[in-house]
């Protein structure tokens, strides 16, 4: 296997940083590879609970968290960094990361303009268990439960896909007054008995990142921030998530090449190995390509983010979406690669294909972030 950091991991070489995306491996290597296939079994067999642990003891959880409440202190770049490692080996407890992380961006850009020391207080458990928040839909994919009108917040209906809600503490939800402008984020304590949660839903992929519907009757909840600016902060994160979405499907790219290059010299056809034959060749090229090409395109994405500089929303989101269709083109040569096994279990290619699929799904589905992307090009003309 390819030992060489990545372009992305070399811009984040501090001290701190590269402990992070060591450890992140060493999780991957130990706690992923041995038994990706069986996590992969979730809901119908059993889920990584040690793995989740393990991730929360080492800090992964409280990244993007504030020092002042327990937290790292570090921004969206550094999650990609464990993000990308993780999802080299298997993607999955990557989406757990990626989830909590997502919910905590939306309490920061709530923080810039309204004072949110109550709901950080509420989540002092978070070094052993992420947030729950819905992290493969945007706003406009969601048919929000309502909050009351007035006094104290009490939140009524459901919520029909909330990754981590049924393993979580707390959730970050969104939910909307009846005859008001705009929605708000509102903390949900997941133990109240007025919240109900399915059994787990089967995803197309990431499947021990596991997801279920809520329906929540009276059930009290901490306001987020200012009411009705819940597409503001949503949109806050979307620009910083942006980074996390595109170095997990980097990951992938990257897990898909490694194995196609040990599968392929490992088998022969016609008296020789298989990575021999031109056409072979050919297409482990274009995946190579495609890897670094994905690489830098992040690495410049972060650089742009830590920098500050103008417009690195719209290179954030467009590293996202592009690196998502390479990974989608990379895990589906991975597949062909690997012949009739490349559509078995018993391989990890047929898992990549589909973990890869679902996180073209992060932050809302591709198609949809797309033409929010063009819209805002337009307007600005």
């Amino acid at each position: 296997m390819n030992t060489a950091i990545s372009t992305s991991e070399a811009y984040n070489s501090n001290e701190e940083r590269l402990a992070f995306a060591n450890l992140a491996k060493e999780i991957a290597a130990k706690k992923l590879a041995e038994r990706r296939e069986e996590n992969d079994k979730y809901p119908f067999g059993e889920l990584f609970t040690d793995a989740i642990k393990d991730a929360g003891v080492v800090g992964f959880y409280g990244i993007n968290l504030p020092a002042d409440h327990g937290g790292v202190g570090m921004n969206a770049g550094m999650v990609a960094v464990i993000l990308e490692k993780l999802s080299e080996i298997d993607a999955s407890l990557a989406g757990i990361v990626f989830t909590n992380a997502a919910a905590l961006e939306i309490l920061r850009a709530a923080s810039e303009s309204a004072d949110v020391s109550e709901i950080y207080k509420s989540i002092k458990s978070l070094g052993a268990t992420p947030l729950a928040f819905h992290s493969y839909e945007g706003p406009d994919e969601i048919d929000m439960p309502v909050a009351n009108k007035t006094g104290t917040s009490i939140i009524f209906g459901k919520m029909n896909y909330v990754p981590l809600g049924g393993i979580a503490e707390y959730a970050v939800l969104p939910a909307k007054k009846q005859g008001e402008n705009g929605f708000s984020y509102y903390l949900i304590d997941l133990r109240d008995a007025g919240v109900q949660k399915s059994k787990p839903i089967v995803s197309l992929g990431l499947h021990a990142c596991p997801a279920v519907v809520l329906t929540m009757e009276k059930v009290p909840a901490l306001l987020v921030g200012t009411a009705g600016e819940g597409q503001k902060y949503f949109l806050s994160m979307r620009d910083q998530m942006s980074v996390c979405a595109a170095a997990m499907a980097l990951g992938n790219m990257r897990g898909s090449l490694n194995d196609a290059l040990i599968y392929t010299a490992d088998r022969y056809q016609g008296g020789r190995q298989i990575i021999d034959w031109g056409q072979v060749r050919m297409m482990l090229a274009n995946m190579a390509i495609e890897t670094k090409i994905a690489e830098a395109c992040l690495a410049a994405a972060c650089q742009e983010m830590d920098c500050n500089m103008c417009g690195w929303e719209r290179t954030a989101q467009a590293a996202a979406i592009h690196i998502g269709e390479m990974a989608n083109r990379s895990c589906t040569d991975g597949v062909q690669l690997f012949g009739g096994n490349g559509y078995m279990k018993d391989y990890p290619q047929e898992k990549r294909m589909r973990d890869t699929k679902q996180i073209q799904c992060l932050l809302g589905r591709s198609l949809l972030r797309k033409m929010d992307y063009i819209a805002e090009i337009i307007k600005e003309k």
